[in-house]
């Protein structure tokens, strides 16, 4: 992945002019990457010094870098690049998951694959801006500036693995004065970056912010299906019907024991099909189902509705509403992780005055895959993350690669498999 990561930083645009090219597209890009791989701000620093002690480093060895940039040197050159010139880099990586077979363990709800969107937060500041910013204004007159994009993220109910897909920025758009938001974003996730994911027979998951016609229109016409979460102070309409129903007999009742990380919980599910979403001649008509569920001693900890495409059964309801929670992944797993377990998307690594923020939280994303992806295809990274809490591998790994010089990933691995003495299983 590292080869390919390599090849599409080899074509990145390069403003500069004359000979003044000394340092390659390819080896910006890298390092830029090695920072969030590594969780090591200071990384590159380390293997200068590496470089001038032995007069190789790891990241020649490991991240194909030939020349060693400065972190100005980085921002400046990288702030021109739009995100969309390593969009492919997810695509590629997508794919390698998918021949390894490993794709379909994701399946869940009669082959679907679940990717679940969310809105996620990843600057926001009163002193720096940008033209790509959105804007609040304040009544005290001040003004925060914020960048911000809908994730995609396939996830499923039983894999604690999640696997980022490439995002779509919320910012200004050309031809706009409104303020960018995030329906308007995932309208346009669905035409372009979610378009190849179509094909995959996927269901979309996503909070009460997208359980609105136009939204699920767009979903419908778009090939996926949705499975949406529905508040009742939100859907007045929607949930007059189901009152109504409800006082009439007219709606199923389905109860199941589930058990989830050896704990036992009991799911009370109501479902309905062919209600209108809104009010009005036109509305769209989707199945609603609720569920309350209790531990074992009775104590109730969740409730909540969906609102789905798919045709609501005893057989599937406790499913569809499984899947429905597990949106809440993308916000623990993945924007939580992203956060706030090394990764440090929200801190500012640079901001710059085009694209330099946004192009670094989806260099932070694609780390963040490649670990992912690492955890199902390498056997060597997943014994030795298996045996080590999070925190702890990357500080180790910080430090090894601080100290010790390795030729390969291969030969890094082995070596924190040797110091860990873990098993190696077949990944396959």
């Amino acid at each position: 992945m590292i080869n390919y990561l390599e090849k599409r930083f080899s074509q990145l645009p390069d403003e500069r002019v004359g000979d003044n090219k000394f340092i390659a597209m390819k080896d910006i890009g890298l390092s830029a990457f090695s920072v969030f791989f590594t969780q090591s701000s200071s990384f590159l620093e380390h293997q200068r010094l590496m470089n001038k002690r032995q007069g190789k480093c790891n990241a020649g060895s490991l991240f194909n870098i030939d020349y060693i940039p400065s972190d100005n040197h980085i921002r400046n050159l990288l702030d021109p690049v739009l995100p969309s010139e390593v969009f492919p880099v997810f695509d590629y990586s997508l794919n390698r998951v998918k021949d390894a077979g490993m794709l379909d363990g994701f399946r869940w709800l009669s082959d679907q694959l679940l990717i679940a969107m969310d809105g996620v937060y990843y600057f926001s500041s009163k002193q720096l801006s940008c033209d790509k910013c959105s804007q609040k204004h304040h009544n005290d007159g001040s003004i925060s500036y914020s960048h911000s994009m809908v994730s995609a993220t396939i996830v499923n109910p039983k894999s604690s693995i999640v696997l980022p897909l490439k995002p779509e920025f919320i910012e200004p758009q050309d031809g706009h004065s409104k303020q960018d938001c995030e329906r308007a974003a995932i309208k346009r996730w669905l035409k372009v970056q979610g378009k190849p994911y179509a094909n995959l027979n996927a269901t979309l998951l996503g909070d009460d912010l997208y359980a609105c016609q136009p939204v699920c229109e767009d979903v419908l016409n778009s090939n996926y299906h949705f499975i949406f979460t529905c508040k009742k102070e939100s859907h007045k309409c929607l949930y007059e019907w189901i009152d109504s129903l409800e006082k009439d007999g007219g709606l199923n009742f389905v109860e199941e024991k589930i058990k989830e990380k050896n704990k036992c919980y009991r799911y009370c599910c109501n479902y309905v099909n062919q209600v209108p979403i809104r009010d009005g001649k036109v509305a769209l008509n989707v199945n609603w189902c609720a569920v309350t569920v209790y531990d074992q001693n009775n104590k109730q900890v969740y409730s909540g509705g969906f609102i789905t495409d798919h045709c609501i059964t005893d057989n599937n309801v406790v499913d569809i509403i499984r899947a429905g929670r597990t949106r809440w992944k993308t916000e623990n797993e993945h924007n939580n992780t992203l956060k706030n377990h090394g990764y440090q998307l929200a801190h500012n690594f640079g901001h710059g005055k085009q694209h330099l923020s946004s192009l670094l939280a989806t260099l932070i994303l694609l780390s963040f895959l490649f670990h992912e992806i690492l955890m199902l295809l390498d056997a060597r990274y997943k014994a030795v993350r298996g045996y080590l809490p999070r925190k702890m591998f990357f500080q180790q790994l910080r430090t090894i690669l601080f100290y010790m010089y390795f030729a390969t990933w291969h030969a890094l691995m082995e070596c924190m498999v040797q110091a860990c003495e873990v098993e190696v299983c077949d990944s396959g």
